[in-house]
């Protein structure tokens, strides 16, 4: 099990993350709290995973200033779910990716398995922020050392390196967030 406590950069917030095993897989779970458009946003978020670190499923609740949150995620042979609706543009992806966290890099991470030097480009089921409905959105990551990863996006139109544990959960993430405490 891990747990970390990140601080956001950009924006008044926080976000607790705990990692532990879940019958065959793994959970993520964690509440974000933050600011957006002066408004406060609370999310509470639960990621399962099987052994291969691939997402089985998710959920999704809070809220956005006034706005309620709730969404249910499912995903069986790459036909991806959100709210029980089929989403076709996201089909075939493996990690899901909640665009307003950094725990999700932990999956690609972990699944990939990634030796040093070596790159893996994967395409994520993303949730942006604030809209919360699925896009696809093709990643890069490349190992740089035992516990840095260079994370590219959008074409390379975003680009980061990312420090993290020894399990993967990100420690600092330049701009956005960073890990408090140890």
């Amino acid at each position: 099990m891990e747990t970390l406590l990140w601080r956001r950069l950009d924006l008044p917030g926080h976000e607790a993350c705990r990692l532990a095993p879940e019958g065959d897989g793994w959970r993520l779970s964690g509440c974000a709290v933050f600011l957006h458009e002066a408004a406060p946003v609370e999310l509470h978020y639960r990621i399962d995973t099987d052994a291969a670190w691939r997402t089985t499923g998710a959920v999704l609740r809070g809220w956005i200033g006034d706005r309620p949150v709730q969404r249910r995620v499912e995903t069986t042979d790459g036909v991806w779910r959100l709210d029980g609706a089929e989403a076709p543009a996201v089909a075939g992806c493996e990690d899901v990716d909640l665009g307003f966290s950094p725990s999700t890099n932990l999956l690609p991470i972990r699944r990939l398995g990634l030796a040093l030097g070596e790159s893996a480009e994967v395409r994520a089921a993303w949730l942006p922020f604030p809209a919360l409905a699925f896009e696809p959105l093709p990643q890069v990551y490349t190992r740089l050392g035992e516990t840095t990863y260079h994370y590219r996006s959008a074409g390379g139109r975003f680009e980061r390196t990312l420090e993290v544990t020894s399990f993967g959960l990100v420690t600092h993430y330049p701009g956005l967030w960073e890990r408090e405490g140890e």
